[in-house]
């Protein structure tokens, strides 16, 4: 048994990290690019949606490299991602790949619904063991996003362009390196260390912009246009209303790690704009947008798939928020059309406004 599963920004090194902790052999897919695109666009429904295409397309570049079993999150409610695992399986089926399912549910009612369906991939393994393998892998998954915390930091305020990113590089590599949960605090501090390195103008005037949306075109980097780069670069402090190991603690943990932020939060911020669920991350992205204004951010950007009917759903709402909360809000929609130059176009635009709104406030002041 060969595993893979689909990429969405990091995730892989916490998958890779858990299940080789549990001796199952790993076969992630090649990083996502255009030829991935290309693959699943091909043979996906035109109208569904693009994180079900690059998953599509992942897959088949991963068989082509030997992986025979796919591990798939599953989901329910009115967001589509919930039938999207048998849907691609379905599809490569058709195409004539040989793979084996694995949908991994979230846990509706308690934690022991999901180890029960990971020992199952890994053949029976000791509870121990598979509750260790998780535990290394959300490790993996927390110490990732503090490093990203720390480049979107330091990205606009750099002194030498491109440094933060390379220091990022050169830190996530050791975590990924990290080959058991004794390791990780030192890969952590190295990590740390690498970062605080990159020389920055700390009184440089930033804005400083909240990232909303669907989770997948959040985490990905290939599918957002590589959003959070070209704002740290443009001059933009950002942070993202979901990280992946808040995520993980939310849907699959049931929040039993305190310390961390929660979804909730956002949930409760969301009433009068959207009093109840909608799917996805829709209900979020309201409340995120709410928080964002109450914390003296400069601006929102709300991005999400084409045909993403949650998003859809708080894309309505979000002008009225924008308007009620005076916080300027672009909606960024991609599909396997969009490219770079027109983004950025956009990104430069948005940016503009704000730093003009930003001089006004600071004139005021």
């Amino acid at each position: 048994m060969k595993v893979t599963f689909p990429h969405m920004g990091y995730l892989w090194i916490s998958l890779k990290a858990m299940l080789e902790y549990l001796g199952v052999e790993v076969q992630e897919p090649p990083p996502t690019t255009k030829k991935t695109l290309i693959l699943g666009s091909k043979h996906a429904p035109e109208f569904a949606c693009l994180p079900l295409k690059l998953n599509l397309g992942n897959f088949m570049e991963a068989a082509e490299i030997g992986a025979d079993t796919i591990l798939m999150a599953g989901g329910c409610g009115p967001c589509r991602f919930g039938y999207y695992a048998q849907v691609e399986y379905d599809i490569l089926q058709d195409l004539g790949y040989k793979y084996q399912l694995v949908v991994v549910e979230p846990p509706e009612k308690h934690i022991s619904e999901f180890l029960a369906r990971i020992r199952y991939i890994t053949g029976g393994r000791p509870w121990w063991q598979v509750i260790n393998a998780i535990r290394f892998g959300y490790m993996k998954a927390r110490v990732v996003d503090d490093l990203e915390k720390l480049a979107q930091w330091r990205r606009p305020r750099e002194i030498t362009p491109g440094s933060t990113d390379q220091a990022f590089s050169s830190a996530l590599q050791l975590i990924i390196k990290a080959g058991h949960p004794r390791d990780i605090p030192k890969a952590k501090l190295q990590g740390t260390h690498l970062m605080n390195q990159v020389q920055v103008d700390e009184r440089k005037p930033v804005v400083k912009i909240g990232i909303v949306g669907e989770i997948y075109t959040l985490l990905e980097p290939f599918t957002n246009l590589d959003v959070e780069r070209h704002l740290g670069r443009m001059g933009a402090e950002v942070n993202r209303s979901i990280c992946l190991s808040e995520w993980i603690n939310d849907h699959l943990f049931m929040g039993l790690i305190k310390g961390t932020r929660s979804s909730k939060e956002a949930r409760r911020a969301a009433p009068p704009y959207l009093n109840h669920f909608v799917g996805g991350h829709g209900q979020e992205s309201v409340g995120s947008t709410v928080l964002y204004a109450k914390q003296g951010y400069d601006g929102v950007i709300q991005l999400l798939p084409f045909t993403c009917m949650p998003e859809i759903v708080a894309q309505s709402i979000l002008p009225g928020v924008s308007a009620d909360l005076d916080i300027p809000v672009l909606t960024l929609v991609v599909d396997e059309q969009s490219g770079d130059a027109g983004t950025i176009t956009r990104l430069e635009a948005f940016i503009d406004l704000l730093n003009r709104k930003y001089q006004q406030k600071e004139v005021l002041a």
